[in-house]
């Protein structure tokens, strides 16, 4: 009797240093799948924002609105976003491919045409925070983006900065063909592990 219970004193030693190494990978484990579960749920929510403004955006909803922006941010709702900053933004943009057609409507000829045959930018509407992320799909310059974010034919056949050259890999368009396109980009500090998941974020793109 003696002798067991001076063993199971010297066992449960072991077992505290047992625990103490088994805890700490089950609390990493722990801590990474509700890290990873809150950006499947973030990311889900990114995807209806991204799918709705698309689908509006479509149909011509003027985002540039007060009214229409704000509708953005409601889908928004617990991500961090206003109209003009926050955690979030949303991109809209609509583009075409130039063709020969299109450079005669605006006035020149095939051969003076300097965006024959690429895909262009002709719309840009950008609600939220603009420096949290940057589209790969053409980046006009602001110069030429009208107050409702439209951009004119003698812009969009001339300018360089209107180009959309890695929309290609994406979607192939013929000469005069449209597509919209909505990013959905969110910072998601909330589920930031430093160390293990830093600067996380949500991105949903959807193409009409």
């Amino acid at each position: 009797m003696r002798r067991s219970i001076s063993r199971q004193k010297r066992e449960g030693g072991n077992a505290i240093v047992e625990f103490a190494l088994v805890a700490t990978f089950l609390v990493s484990l722990l801590m990474g799948t509700f890290s990873i579960g809150m950006t499947l749920t973030r990311s889900v929510q990114a995807g209806v924002v991204s799918r709705d403004a698309g689908a509006m955006f479509m149909r011509y909803v003027d985002f540039t609105l007060a009214a229409n922006k704000n509708i953005l941010v409601r889908l928004a709702n617990g991500m961090g976003m206003t109209t003009t900053g926050g955690n979030g933004v949303v991109v809209m943009t609509q583009i075409t491919k130039i063709g020969n057609a299109q450079c005669i409507a605006g006035g020149l000829t095939a051969g003076t045409c300097p965006n024959n045959g690429r895909n262009v930018v002709i719309k840009r509407v950008t609600v939220g925070n603009t420096a949290v992320f940057t589209t790969s799909f053409g980046n006009p310059s602001a110069a030429i983006l009208q107050s409702d974010g439209t951009i004119t034919a003698t812009n969009y056949l001339n300018d360089a900065s209107v180009r959309a050259d890695a929309f290609s890999s994406v979607m192939t368009l013929n000469d005069g063909e449209f597509a919209y396109i909505s990013e959905a980009y969110f910072l998601t500090p909330e589920i930031n592990m430093p160390g293990y998941r830093d600067t996380t974020y949500v991105y949903q793109r959807n193409i009409f």
